[in-house]
């Protein structure tokens, strides 16, 4: 009997496991767990756009949702790839950088398919690059992308999807 009160004191008074760390939020240079996150390739179905003979491919960004995440996260763009992000109606628009890993051109286009503006923005930068004038679409490449292809504001973008319902 006094083996089995022994044994009892003994379980009874293990200390209990400690409690696992909560896990640290992901920073830029961390691994991160979610497939999307970190991808170079296309997260989702593309379309091919245009731009004169150039002929592009996009991601299409046309949901609140998908627009506040647009290309964050990722470590590159394939080659002549981006993200269009499609709007309900034509307005100024502003981006930003938060979360992004990669440098980006971004071309804002009104609801004419018309380049309205065209700049170009830095990695996790917070500060926002207005479309200076209305715009329904943006579209965003690799950084330089828009110049290496020549260009401009003015060219018109072939094949924009029908504006957004969100």
């Amino acid at each position: 009997m006094s083996l089995l009160l022994l044994v009892l004191f003994a379980c009874a008074s293990a200390p209990a496991p400690a409690p696992a760390p909560a896990p640290a939020p992901p920073s830029p240079s961390a691994p991160l767990t979610d497939p999307a996150l970190g991808a170079t390739s296309p997260q989702g179905p593309t379309i091919p756009l245009s731009i004169g003979h150039r002929v592009f491919q996009v991601e299409v960004a046309d949901t609140e949702a998908e627009r506040a995440r647009g290309l964050m996260y990722r470590d590159g763009l394939s080659p002549d790839h981006g993200m269009v992000f499609v709007y309900p109606d034509e307005r100024e628009r502003g981006f930003w950088m938060k979360n992004t890993r990669i440098p980006l051109a971004i071309a804002f286009v009104d609801a004419q398919g018309q380049i309205v503006h065209i700049a170009e923005m830095l990695p996790y930068d917070e500060r926002t690059t207005p479309s200076q004038k209305p715009a329904m679409y943006a579209v965003e490449m690799s950084s330089g992308w828009f110049t290496q292809q020549g260009v401009s504001t003015g060219d018109r973008i072939q094949g924009l999807p029908q504006a957004s319902r969100e």
